[in-house]
């Protein structure tokens, strides 16, 4: 019967036990509830203890990630953006976050409401090339600020906030790329006329050039062509006064060779003309006519 009541008693005292204690690890943060009403905050890892009617809420501790859907802002220069934007952020104040919102998913939507709201704010002050180049890590830190100021409110510290992808939409990504392909090919046909006005520059001086080169080179031919037609004159008459014979041998030669070259015309000589004296005798002596053919 003893045994009985101090096995009941010690499983009394177990339930009360297990009722009254949790644990906490580094990564979680706990509130203390009563009826619904905070009775207690514990932030430290360990072994805890409570009221046996008294419920825990674990609260994450740890930097939590908020991924938001993709907006499409109007920027200052009247352009469309496709933004793809993220935050981190933690549970700072888990009292003032369960009476705000009270859990996790319903804090990180309404998180994702200020981040669209600072979002589309602050980007449609900024141009293009102040989101896409210039100015985007000073936009981001003023985008945190801003979600930061709005999320203390409901025990939220926003550690970070950054455009993961920042495009334009597929409309004006077309229009953009063709007005860019315009641009292009007008800069190619001014850069190819450019090219040919060059090309018809560089070609008129060549010609130019060649003329003028030509004409000194007919110049210094003729000019050579007559210096050795005089030197050739001067030796033809030197040696004309050395060997007459000698020399009208040589001239009957060439004339010989000149006038017997391949061609279509025709030459009709009797054969005791004077042009054939070599041909019939060696010395070039003209035989005199026969006293029959003289009469």
């Amino acid at each position: 019967m003893k045994s009985g009541l101090l096995g009941i008693a010690i499983a009394i005292v177990a339930l009360v036990l297990y009722w009254s204690t949790f644990s906490l690890n580094p990564a979680q943060q706990a509130l203390v509830l009563q009826f619904g009403e905070v009775r207690g905050v514990q932030t430290t890892p360990g072994l805890k203890f409570k009221a046996p009617w008294q419920n825990v809420l674990i609260i994450d501790k740890r930097i939590l990630d908020l991924n938001m859907p993709p907006i499409e802002p109007i920027l200052a220069d009247k352009k469309r953006l496709l933004v793809d934007a993220f935050a981190r952020y933690r549970i700072s104040d888990p009292v003032r976050f369960y009476q705000s919102v009270n859990n996790i998913p319903a804090g990180a939507s309404r998180l994702a409401t200020f981040l669209d709201s600072s979002l589309r704010g602050v980007l449609g002050n900024a141009t293009l090339e102040q989101v896409v180049r210039d100015d985007r890590s000073n936009l981001m830190e003023q985008i945190r600020q801003d979600v930061d100021k709005r999320a203390a409110a409901i025990g939220m510290d926003v550690i970070d906030v950054k455009i993961r992808r920042a495009d334009l939409p597929e409309a004006n990504s077309q229009a953009i790329f063709r007005r860019m392909q315009t641009e292009r090919q007008r800069e190619a046909t001014e850069i190819r006329a450019q090219g040919e006005e060059q090309s018809r520059r560089i070609k008129s001086r060549a010609d130019r050039d060649a003329t003028v080169i030509v004409a000194e080179a007919e110049r210094d031919a003729q000019v050579i062509r007559g210096d050795g037609d005089a030197a050739a004159n001067q030796i033809f008459a030197e040696a004309y006064g050395k060997d007459p014979g000698f020399f009208e041998f040589y001239r009957s030669m060439q004339a010989y060779r000149t006038a017997m070259e391949k061609g279509d015309t025709s030459l009709v000589l009797s054969p005791d003309s004077d042009f054939f004296r070599y041909f019939n005798d060696p010395r070039g002596n003209v035989s005199a006519p026969a006293a029959g053919a003289a009469q």
